[in-house]
């Protein structure tokens, strides 16, 4: 919500962990209740032991003007029922940072978890989830669970892949317990996006680093060499030196859903290139324009080119169903994936509705009857 929010006294700060259904878990500010002299007060972090969680509903007037209560917002409570742990939220505050899938509110990075092994480590798929990354505007950081199933040529082969596309990366084992402090400093004081394809261990590694998490760990499938999703919503978990930690469900494979001309920047190869020198035309795509600096010998390249066919494929399907005059309608299917047929520009191509099928047989029935 844009503006300054307003509070009367009593009413409470706290933050969303979790949504379910139509009920949000809330873990309240330890500061207690607003006072005249505190009109606006900024989240802290705090240990739950201290500070009470309540199971909150929405009030009627956020729904009625579209306001979405999402995890990671911070809220104010009123009339909170101590006794059976209850309460509703009234308001929603301003929003830092806003992610759309997953669904979480002032995030301040994202922790991308990927397998050295089991599964196999695939740069095209690492790929698609940077750059996915990348275009949410929050800092990347890189790490590599599993370090334990490889060799260290191995993973210095990795790491000199890596510093190449321009990250550092971390490489730990959940199982082994080797360099799990090393995220420590990273995490602390910060709400932390965990992310990944299914399992690599991103719920084995919020167990280790919170113990009262207790996640449901799941394996990897022997015949597809791909994780089972565990994660089925995003949930906040506080870590036990501040900060908080955001679960995410795993993706195999995470859309592109930027436009042509912003795709470079989310590439640091890419994006170093443009920092010294400027391509002949404004509009550059960096495929096969006459003086394009981005285009080269770089590992990535032909990773960005397919990526820059599926950005572009997007838009001209948005640009489709805003027009018009288009020829094509968009429709929905069972999975949820936008699928194109023709319009039926004739009128006798539709399909009667109900209630004009009935006036029909009403009207045959009167003229029987006459």
């Amino acid at each position: 919500m844009k503006g300054k929010t307003f509070f009367r006294e009593g009413h409470l700060l706290g933050r969303v962990l979790a949504v379910q259904a139509n009920f949000y878990r809330v873990q309240l500010d330890p500061r207690g209740s607003i006072d005249e002299e505190n009109k606006e007060l900024n989240f802290v972090s705090f240990r739950s032991s201290v500070a009470p969680i309540l199971l909150c509903t929405r009030r009627t007037r956020l729904k009625k003007i579209g306001q979405q209560v999402m995890v990671g917002d911070r809220v104010v409570i009123e009339e909170p029922d101590w006794n059976g742990g209850r309460g509703a939220i009234a308001d929603v505050l301003d929003r830092q940072t806003e992610l759309k899938r997953p669904a979480i509110a002032n995030a301040n990075q994202i922790l991308l978890v990927f397998a050295a092994d089991d599964p196999p480590l695939e740069p095209y798929q690492l790929s698609r989830f940077l750059v996915k990354a990348e275009s949410t505007n929050l800092n990347v950081c890189l790490c590599l669970n599993k370090s334990d199933l490889v060799t260290p040529q191995q993973q210095a082969e990795i790491y000199e892949m890596l510093d190449k596309w321009g990250y550092k990366s971390i490489f730990l084992s959940v199982y082994k317990n080797i360099n799990i402090e090393k995220l420590s400093p990273i995490l602390k004081n910060k709400i932390t996006v965990i992310a990944g394809p299914s399992g690599v261990g991103k719920s084995s590694l919020i167990n280790a680093l919170i113990p009262d998490a207790n996640l449901r760990v799941g394996e990897v499938s022997g015949k597809i060499a791909r994780g089972r999703h565990t994660t089925r919503h995003v949930e906040l978990f506080e870590l036990p030196n501040s900060g908080l930690l955001a679960d995410t469900p795993g993706f195999n494979q995470p859309d592109i859903n930027c436009a042509p001309g912003q795709l470079p920047f989310y590439f640091p190869e890419a994006r170093e290139k443009l920092k010294t020198a400027n391509c002949r035309f404004s509009n550059c795509l960096h495929r096969d324009e006459p003086d394009c600096v981005v285009r080269g010998e770089w590992e990535r390249y032909e990773h960005y080119l397919v990526f820059l066919e599926e950005a572009i494929t997007r838009q001209t399907e948005l640009s489709q169903q805003t027009d018009p005059e288009s020829t094509l309608k968009a429709k929905v299917t069972r999975k949820g994936k936008n699928r194109y047929e023709p319009k039926l520009e004739s009128k006798k191509y539709r399909r009667l509705s109900r209630r004009k099928q009935q006036q029909i047989l009403q009207d045959l029935f009167n003229e029987d009857e006459e």
